[in-house]
């Protein structure tokens, strides 16, 4: 199906942790606008796609979530690793801390953990593809947002790089909506087969 190689789509190696910054980041791995939510809402529509082509780049852009899945788990882990419990608390994550010590786990930056109920998969093509061009424009957004806040360049590297990732799924979904759309404004012509003579 697809070659996974043990490396990241984009290096992430965070010389300085930060938690604060560990607790804005992981909104991108479990809450409404991330990775997690992006990558099974793509891999459930594209079954409802009625073109190989639209299939392809549902698969291929939910796949790829997940890559960036991993590299918002690598950031957070980075920020995280070896800080104190005391430190963590002092900086937002005391009560993440109490349920899940230093692990990643899908939460938003509030710390409401993920849910099935981010995803949208409607069965109509049409729609569903204009929720998947609104959802990479709220991911790119929150980039946007994260970038804003960090003040760190091993941490807004790979953010601008998943930006910009978000950007190109953009332009691809509106791909598959043209495609889609002339598919189902197809003239339907029917060729009834000639009766046998007897």
């Amino acid at each position: 199906m697809w070659v996974y190689e043990k490396k990241l789509e984009y290096p992430v190696k965070i010389k300085n942790p930060n938690p604060r910054m560990a607790k804005y980041i992981i909104t991108q791995y479990g809450g409404p606008d991330g990775e997690l939510a992006a990558s099974l809402r793509y891999l459930s529509q594209r079954f409802s796609m009625p073109t190989n082509e639209a299939r392809a780049i549902l698969n291929d852009i939910g796949t790829e979530e997940l890559a960036h899945l991993e590299i918002i788990g690598s950031i957070v882990h980075q920020l995280t690793k070896g800080v104190p419990a005391d430190i963590l608390e002092k900086e937002g994550l005391g009560a993440y801390y109490s349920d899940h010590d230093h692990a990643v786990y899908p939460v938003s930056a509030s710390g409401v953990p993920f849910t099935a109920a981010y995803l949208q998969s409607k069965g109509d093509p049409i729609a569903d593809l204009y929720e998947d061009l609104a959802a990479e424009q709220k991911a790119r957004a929150t980039y946007e947002n994260l970038i804003n806040l960090a003040d760190d360049p091993d941490v807004i590297e790979p953010l601008k790089f998943l930006r910009a990732r978000e950007i190109v799924h953009f332009q691809r979904f509106g791909e598959a909506l043209r495609i889609v759309e002339d598919k189902l404004n197809e003239k339907k012509f029917y060729i009834t087969k000639p009766k046998d003579k007897a």
